[in-house]
């Protein structure tokens, strides 16, 4: 959810306040990287965004009644009443870890789905609700969070005019409208992984990540509608970044960078990410604390960097560097949020062990891969694997264009695996999940490809497309409920 503040408007004083202490902590950031003892012992961590439905399948505004009803601290309000969020305990995935890591995901899912039911609502994971619509996002559509207050109204200060959502599919199909709000941004919901590295490995892991994120997006869509239309398979990601888009179309046309970003260059240190962060991004949150991270660094402690870690929470990279401490201890993390939620749990755990697999063994090797490709090779990759899916194609080293299946199952999943076995994983774990990886790129059916299809075959038999995303949707909450891989999903039946 994202660190809360304690007002919604500032003064320019203390906006030049906070750009003062951003710096400050910065530059003590810098110097920790070269004396401070980092926490180093590979832990992963999981967060899932999810939506609430009614018994209609549509936007259920109730997560605060389903929260209490939960009454556990894992899970926590989203941005929209009809989102939530559970976070997984980190742990190590070395030997048998990811097996009770999936039954204690599962079974927290259905202890919540137990107790949502009883105030009326379902959960469902999936990248984007096909059952929104841009009603749905006007009158109190808002968790009632000071910081979500804070953060809109500070978004649409700087645009100064209406967010423009205006996407096209491949297939034709097209969606333009204006929201008054950031509320769109709301319908964008993720898998969320962290990976927590040595200072020195962060760029290579960082690298790694950027590196695959367009095979990763492809071979894991699952968001292909929004408002009643097909967009891309992984809709997610056009969506996020135009519903957070501070800059009016004239910065925009003059480069000025956006707050949802790829990025633009390879990386030789996590500080290259927090000094970008600091140099072109005005801040959204300005508030500041009584924290001395000078005094609390020469007195042995981990700073908290409160300003920086805030400012660094408004800058939504795809994958996005992380400073924190525990026990006092301060750790860095990669937060990779380019997976959508679901189709199924058995899906996000074998999505999130390709992702651990192939980093670390990207990011092992004598000659990595982005030695070996240009960053705007890689920023294409991204985009073509959200808009295409599958169905694309993408660029890598020694195998010049091919589709994102073919990469995964002749280089990507070989060195999944090699990474997950140097991580300690064990083998019939490593095939467990990975195997679900390789099944879904034979079969050629993600959660998008399913959801499209099964959509496709319902209007065939005579339903509006409200009435196809409503039915599908049923069947997709049947095959979630049942923690079954989407490429064994069944497909409505075609007309006779």
């Amino acid at each position: 959810m994202g660190r809360d503040v304690s007002s919604a408007e500032w003064t320019n004083e203390q906006r030049r306040q906070y750009r003062e202490k951003v710096r400050q902590d910065l530059d003590v950031f810098e110097q920790m990287l070269t004396s401070s003892i980092f926490e180093d012992d590979r832990t992963t961590g999981m967060e899932i965004e999810l939506n609430l439905v009614d018994e209609n399948l549509d936007p259920s505004f109730n997560n605060v009644a389903v929260l209490e009803a939960i009454d556990d601290d894992s899970f926590q309000a989203e941005l929209a009443r009809f989102n939530i969020e559970v976070n997984v305990d980190p742990r190590n995935l070395a030997g048998h870890a990811m097996i009770p890591l999936e039954a204690a995901v599962e079974h927290a899912l259905n202890e919540a789905r137990e107790r949502a039911a009883s105030v009326g609502s379902s959960i469902i994971q999936i990248g984007v609700l096909p059952t929104l619509t841009p009603e749905h996002f006007t009158g109190e559509w808002m968790s009632p969070n000071r910081r979500y207050t804070a953060l809109n109204e500070s978004m649409m200060r700087a645009r100064g005019e209406d967010m423009l959502i205006d996407i096209n599919s491949p297939s034709g199909e097209h969606l333009a409208f204006h929201a008054t709000s950031i509320a769109p941004e709301s319908s964008c919901t993720s898998l969320q992984l962290h990976l927590q590295v040595a200072p020195a490995e962060f760029a290579a892991h960082w690298n790694a990540s950027q590196a695959l994120a367009g095979a990763q997006v492809a071979v894991c869509a699952n968001s292909p509608f929004f408002c009643g239309k097909a967009l891309w398979h992984e809709t997610r990601i056009p969506l996020f970044q135009q519903a957070t888009d501070t800059r009016p179309v004239e910065l925009a046309n003059q480069g000025v960078r956006p707050r949802v970003t790829f990025g633009d260059r390879w990386i030789t240190s996590i500080f290259d990410l927090f000094e970008d962060n600091v140099r072109y991004y005005p801040a959204l949150l300005p508030e500041v604390r009584d924290e001395d991270p000078v005094a609390v660094l020469e007195s042995g402690r981990p700073p908290d960097l409160h300003e920086l870690r805030l400012h660094n929470g408004t800058i939504y990279r795809w994958n996005r560097p992380i400073y924190d401490t525990a026990g006092g201890r301060p750790h860095l993390r990669i937060e990779n949020r380019v997976l959508p939620a679901g189709p199924s749990v058995v899906d996000s755990l074998a999505n999130s062990a390709f992702y651990f697999g192939a980093v670390h063994s990207f990011a092992s090797e004598e000659r990595p891969v982005w030695t070996q490709m240009s960053f705007s090779a890689a920023t294409t990759n991204f985009r073509r694997g959200a808009r295409d899916g599958i169905f694309g194609q993408v660029y890598w080293p020694a195998f010049n264009v091919l589709s994102p299946d073919e990469l995964v199952l002749r280089h990507l999943l070989p060195a999944a695996d090699a990474g997950l076995a140097d991580l300690g994983v064990d083998a019939g774990v490593r095939e467990r999940y990975l195997g679900i990886i390789e099944a879904r790129c034979l079969t050629r059916q993600t959660g998008a490809v399913w959801q499209l299809e099964a959509v496709r075959r319902l209007e065939a038999r005579g339903l509006d497309r409200p009435r196809a995303l409503h039915q599908m949707l049923s069947h997709y909450m049947e095959n979630m409920n049942a923690n079954a891989p989407v490429h064994t999903w069944e497909l409505p039946s075609d007309p006779a």
